[in-house]
Parts: structure tokens; sequence; C-alpha cells
């Protein structure tokens, strides 16, 4: 047994240091270290707090809010009598959600039949479901046949959709309009292109960047720069206070603040689309014809004057909609718009309905056997319009 302590063996003083002494950590050179390691937990607090309410306040009612999205078909215009059982789907590109305001300003599509409009499912792309929606609209509303009108991006979707259709239900596809669309990512012009990738990048490596809207904000407003930011031989960039805040009242308003505007994911599901674009696939599929079936007629309307397009290289994609479905036995229409720039019917609606009335109406109903084709194997309305 260890002798009992009297009063005069106990010093606080020496327990204290003793216990100074045995710590973990303790050593001459740890000092320094330890005060490092302590500056750098001071500096983490504030941006552990940063996180946290980025977190809460910018991705978590974002996520919440996208959980409840779903695809949806609107129905936008009447079709004549004769015409009841065709239907009209409009889809739009990249950077939208909504297919209706643009399915309005093209009225022409009702004298080919009802015409419906797709809302996509914010959280992100699937043809299939969309096609799905399609095929149970189109069993209630007695519609027969199926004409889908894709807008730039959205005609790689409509093209998905129409293989969906033409190879596994027992609508008929009539046809397929393209707009300005990219069959692949080299028909995107390069600013775009790059301007998408960037945005992938980083939503790979950003936490919540599919949800947030500080994330959305900054790559919109960097996508505008060429408005704001002023050429200089100087070193350092000068900016056009005046220009930039009304590319930030524009971005607030038609992209962080519209409840019409796509979400991140959406728009990372729409380029990724365009990445992995098997529009060739889904042409030559469309081309092969079927006992039971007709093959769809295709139909590319783009800019006559190729530069306009500043998103697409529309000779490039209008090549390959040649190799696939022209020919002599082609079912391609090209028809080339005056004053029009990239997919923009609401812009310009006058040069879209009319090509739709005198060009494309004509071609649809003149198939499958009422054509003509010309020196490129491109099949030709029996309307002409100097196209």
């Amino acid at each position: 047994m260890l002798p009992p302590c009297s009063p005069g063996d106990w010093d606080d003083d020496r327990r204290r240091r003793r216990l100074r002494d045995t710590r973990l950590g303790h050593s001459p050179n740890a000092g320094p270290a330890r005060r490092t390691l302590a500056r750098i937990a001071y500096l983490l607090v504030p941006l552990v707090v940063l996180a946290a309410q980025y977190w809460s306040w910018d991705v978590a009612p974002v996520r919440e809010q996208l959980a409840l999205t779903q695809p949806r078909i609107h129905q936008v215009h009447d079709a004549p009598p004769g015409a009841l059982d065709t239907a009209v789907v409009d889809l739009v590109g990249l950077g939208n959600l909504d297919a209706t305001a643009t399915a309005e300003s093209l009225s022409a599509l009702s004298e080919i039949g009802q015409v419906w409009a797709v809302e996509y499912d914010n959280r992100g792309l699937d043809t299939a479901v969309v096609s799905d929606l399609i095929l149970e609209r189109a069993g209630w509303s007695g519609v027969e046949n199926i004409v889908l009108v894709g807008h730039s991006m959205g005609g790689i979707i409509a093209l998905e959709v129409a293989q969906h259709l033409y190879e596994e239900t027992p609508l008929e596809v009539t046809g397929v309009v393209l707009d300005c669309t990219p069959v692949d990512l080299h028909a995107v012009r390069a600013e775009s292109r790059n301007a998408g990738e960037e945005m992938l990048r980083w939503a790979g490596w950003i936490p919540g960047a599919r949800e947030s809207r500080i994330m959305r904000m900054s790559v919109e407003i960097a996508a505008r720069q060429e408005r704001f930011v002023v050429p200089s031989d100087r070193w350092y960039l000068r900016i056009d206070t005046a220009e930039l805040r009304g590319v930030i009242e524009e971005v607030l308003r038609d992209k962080i603040l519209s409840d019409d505007a796509p979400s991140n994911g959406m728009i990372e599901s729409q380029f990724r689309a365009i990445v992995a674009s098997g529009a060739v696939d889904n042409l030559q599929a469309l081309a092969d014809e079927r006992d039971d079936k007709a093959r769809p007629a295709m139909v590319f309307l783009r800019p006559r004057y190729a530069p306009a397009d500043p998103v697409v290289d529309v000779e490039y994609t209008q090549q390959i909609l040649v190799d696939q479905s022209g020919g002599p036995d082609g079912t391609l229409l090209v028809s080339k718009l005056d004053g029009i720039g990239h997919a923009n019917p609401i812009e310009a609606p006058a040069a879209y309905n009319e090509a739709i009335t005198r060009r494309i109406l004509p071609f649809l109903d003149s198939r499958p056997g009422a054509t003509e084709t010309n020196d490129e194997g491109v099949a030709e309305s029996v309307v002409p319009d100097g196209s």
C-alpha cells in the first residue's frame, strides 16, 4: 500500500504543470502548429456557416419544389373538323421548360390538327415518359396520327419520342418537324458548346449545383458577358456597369424568379441529350419501313442564310438529314426561311406560319407518294416558295 499523503505533499500548481506537460500534442515545437490549426479553425467557422445557409436557403427549397414537378401536355389550339384525328405535339429546346407560348405563336399548326404543348418534368428528361403521355392523351381524345415539332434541342427529343411511338405504339407518326436542330454536338457552334460544357463542369463538382439559384445566376450572367465586358488593351477587364445591371435584371426576371424557368438539372439533362444524341440512330429507325406503317415525313426548318443562326450550324445538320432521310426514296423536306434566327418562332411568327401553310402542310398531305425529289435527293413539296 502507498503511504497516505500528507497535506503538505499536495501542490495544485504542480498538478496543472503535469497535465499541461502530458497533454496530447505537447512538445517544445508544437506551439506554432497549434496556433496555425487554431487560425484555420477560426477561418472555417464562417465558411461552414455560409455553406449551411447556402444549403438551407438556396438548395433545399428548390429541391423540395422540384420533387413535386412532373411532365404535362397542354391543349393549345383546336383542330378543324376534318383533322380531329391528328395532333401536333410541340417541344422546346435548351433552357426552356414549357412549349405552350411557342405553340401559341404557331397558329398555322392547327391546320394540321389539334395542337398540344409539352411541359417537361423540371427534374430532368425522359423521352419514354413523354411518349407514354402522348399515347395516353391520344387514346382518350381519339387521335390516331401524331406530328412532332421540335425547336432546337427539342428536335432531338422529338426524334427520340417519334421512334418510341413509331416502333412501340399503334399511333401513326406522320411527320417530324425539326426547327434549327443540332443533330449532334458537332452541329453546335463553338461558343454555345463551350458554355454548355462549362456548366456541366460546374454541376459536376459544386455540391447542390443542380438546384442552386446562385449557381444558375452566375452561369447565366457569365454567358452574357459579351454584353457588359468592354474590349480593352489593358491587363484588366473593363465593365459597362449599366449593361451589367441590365443583364442581372434580365437573368433575375427570366431565369431565377420566373416560374417557367427550367432548373439547372433540367438544363444539364437537355445539354446531355445533345452530347449523347442518338439522332442518327433515330433517323435510321424512322427510315426503316414497317409493314403496318408509313415512314414519317421529315421536315427541316432553317434560316436561308446559315450564319443567321448563331447557335447551330444548320448546313451541317442539313447534310446529315440528307444522308439519312434523303436519297431517291427520301422523306425529307428542307424549307429555308427568311427573317429568322435560331429557332425563334415567337419572334418571327409570320415566317414560320407561312412556311407551315405553304410548305409543311402540303408536304405532309402529299406523303407518301405525291412528292418530287431535287438533285440532292431531298423531297420537295409540290407547292413552291422559292426555297
